[in-house]
Order: C-alpha cells, then structure tokens, then sequence
C-alpha cells in the first residue's frame, strides 16, 4: 500500500488586500499542512496539482517560503511531484517558470508531457539527470503522470492523455494522474467545466486517482475523482467552501482519502445586518457595532484570532446613504474586533417615496410633491415633511425675486426652527 498527500492551489504570494500578514497565511499553511500529512504521517510522496504560486512572477521572499517548504520534504526523503496550474504556468512562447527552477534544483519533480509536434513522445519516462519527463514510477507502486494548463483545450487534451496512457510500458499497478482543471456543477459561474463524460477516458485508461486542481472548493467523484480545493481561502467568499488536503492510501482495497482540515488557517467571520429605514445615521452606526459585539460574546469572533472580518449592511437608511462615514465606521469596528482586515459592505439604500400625480397636474404641484417625497425619505424631516415642502416652494420664489443671501438665509432659519406643519 502507497500513501500520499493531495494538495493544490496553494498561492504563495497571495496579496489581494495588501497585508503582509495575510499573505504569509498562505506559507503558513503550506507548511503546517506539509509537517502534519506529509512529515508526520509518513507519506511516500506528495502532489501538488497546480497553483503553487499565486502569480508567474514572483519576489524572493515567496520563492523562499516554497524552497523552505521543500527542503523539509528534502530532508525527510518524501519527493515532491508537481504539475503548472494556470497561476504559474510559463508564459506562452517561453521555456521556464519558477517551477521549472525548482525542478532544476532538485526541490520538486516537475511532471510534463512532451512536445509531440517536435517529434517528442507524449510521455516519456522521469530522468533524474536531465529532470525532465511526463511520468515517473515510485518504488511504493504507483506511476504518476503530469499534466499541463490547457484551459479550453481541456477535452481534447484528455483525449490524448488516454491515448498516451494506453501506449505506456507495463509499470507499478496504481496510475494516479495530475490535471489542473475544474468539473462542472462544483461552483457557480466557472464557465468551460469539464463534463463527467469528458474525463471518463482517463479511467477507462487506467487512471486509479485523478488528483485535481483549479477549484478551491473541495469534492469527490464516484471514488477516484479528488478535488482537495484550496488550503486558504482567497476570498471572502471562498471562505464557506470546505477545503483542505487530502491524505491517500491507495493499495489492493481501493482508494481511501480523507480530508484533512486542521491545520493553520486565518479565522474568516462574514456577519451582516439589514436595516428598515426608519433608523437614524447615529442609529446604523450603533447597529453595526452592536452586530460586531454580539459575534464576540458568543463566540463566534474572536479578537485573540485577529481574524478577517465582513460586516454586509443591507437594506434601506432614511438619510442620504453618503452621509454615514464608512471609512471612519470600518476603523472603529476593526479596532472593536482586532481584525487583521475588516471589510465593511455598505449596501443599504436611501427611502425613496413616489407620491401618485394626476396627469393634469400643474408645475407648481409637481414640484410640491417632489420635495414632500425628499423630506419624508428622511428620517429627520418626515414628520414635517408638508410645511417644508410649502417653505422649499416659498424659497424658491424669494430667491427668484432676487432677495440677498441673508434674507433666504433668515427665512430658512425660521422655517427649520419653527414648530408648526
């Protein structure tokens, strides 16, 4: 029996927020993943089924945390075999990628198939002196091949990936197959998922194990389809999707793989609240920190975790939903969380009235109705909405007329301090 472990879509070098710390998570994950189910449960290999990087090109540090990973697996006699997912694949028309370096540099087993149309085989076998080759066969009884990104050449792709398989030399009894591609029906939007029936040739092939990337949501298939999804989410939203690592006995019972879970991970807490309108700029404000303080007293957030935090404010203000300031409101609810990054989602619109108009009505009343339709969206002049109106009316004749600024500045004192509608 052979044991491996089965991650992907690592993206070292993750920087969307732009916070240091976030994206050492995705390092820290990489290698608390590596020490407990790779080192610690003893694997004969790893698979790293595309997307180690988060880009093509890359600073030194991250390339540093991927050499720091490695040389743990190094030093524990487990080899590392990896395919390009579409993050970090060469650029069209070029010969390397920091893949490829690290394959030339003994970290990694760099799984490619050949260049058929310069007269190469499809496959040809792992060369430890060239390090160059699509498949290699381990001494624990299992043949690995690679795979390239093929995006929307995907089934066609598959088509000779089994031919070549079928052409292979008699090897080890178990064929696992790396490919950096999504199924159809995971997620929601992916467009160009492969159908079932487009990926049954590489069992009909002999593929035992077809380890997955590309998605960052984790799923299986009738067995011996494994998408182990991401080891950090990359978004907010990806934050809902179970993912982790799968760790893989494969032997004369079977496949056998679990998703492993635990293991560092950046706490990510969504929280929302929806208004009714009625509610003051003072009010939304408390309502949001009262939101935040109840996911802390029942544990939910943590402040000790400096998690990611998402408050969505949805629903309608009455006010001027530009009033409310969100830059200093999201400050305030970072520092009452200790979030590491607090992203506020203000997505509650103004009341807005329509008040029914005969067709016949005048100019003077439309006007009329338009200002009591303003007034009454807000919160502060509703129940006056009728006088002001009538004063609004009576303020745009005076300044007609051409009275001074402090004549129009006097009458609408007055009318703002007077009691009467």
């Amino acid at each position: 029996m052979a044991r491996f472990l089965h991650i992907a879509d690592i993206h070292l070098g993750f920087d969307r927020y732009d916070n240091r710390e976030r994206t050492k998570d995705f390092f820290y994950a990489l290698q608390d993943v590596l020490q407990r189910y790779a080192i610690a449960a003893q694997v004969d290999f790893v698979l790293i089924a595309g997307d180690l990087f988060e880009q093509r090109n890359i600073q030194p540090a991250i390339l540093n945390q991927a050499q720091i990973c490695f040389e743990m697996l190094r030093e524990a006699n487990i080899p590392v075999l990896a395919i390009e997912g579409n993050h970090d694949n060469r650029p069209y028309g070029t010969k390397s990628s920091w893949l490829r370096y690290l394959a030339d540099w003994d970290f990694l087993i760099l799984l490619e198939p050949g260049d058929v149309a310069a007269g190469e085989l499809f496959y040809e076998p792992w060369n430890v002196e060239t390090k160059r080759g699509g498949y290699i066969d381990l001494p624990c009884g299992v043949r690995v091949l690679g795979s390239y990104w093929y995006g929307a050449t995907a089934p066609k792709a598959i088509e000779q990936i089994a031919a070549a398989i079928e052409n292979l030399p008699p090897g080890p009894e178990h064929i696992v197959l790396m490919f950096h591609h999504g199924l159809e029906g995971q997620i929601a939007r992916y467009a160009g998922a492969l159908r079932y029936d487009e990926v049954l040739p590489l069992r009909n092939a002999g593929v035992d194990y077809l380890a997955l990337g590309h998605i960052h949501k984790n799923y299986s298939v009738e067995g011996w389809i494994f998408n182990p999804g991401s080891l950090e989410a990359n978004s907010i939203e990806e934050s809902r999707y179970e993912r982790g690592a799968y760790l893989v006995d494969i032997g004369a019972a079977g496949v056998q793989a679990e998703l492993k879970r635990d293991y560092y991970q950046r706490s990510v807490v969504r929280l929302s609240c929806t208004l009714r309108g009625h509610e003051t700029l003072e009010d939304v404000e408390q309502v949001a920190i009262a939101q935040v303080q109840r996911a802390i007293q029942s544990n939910q957030l943590n402040p000790d975790d400096a998690p990611i935090v998402e408050l969505r404010i949805e629903g309608q203000v009455g006010f001027n939903r530009l009033d409310l300031d969100t830059r200093q409101l999201q400050q305030q609810l970072q520092a009452l969380s200790n979030a590491l990054i607090f992203l506020l989602k203000y997505e509650a619109d103004s009341v807005t009235y329509a008040s029914p108009l005969s067709d016949d009505a005048s100019r003077s009343q439309i006007e009329q109705e338009v200002f009591v339709d303003l007034l009454t969206a807000n919160n502060v002049y509703k129940k006056r909405a009728q006088a002001l109106s009538r004063g609004m009316i009576d303020l745009k004749n005076l300044q007609l007329e051409g009275r001074s600024e402090q004549e129009l500045y006097q009458f609408v004192e007055t009318l703002l301090t007077s009691d009467s509608e």
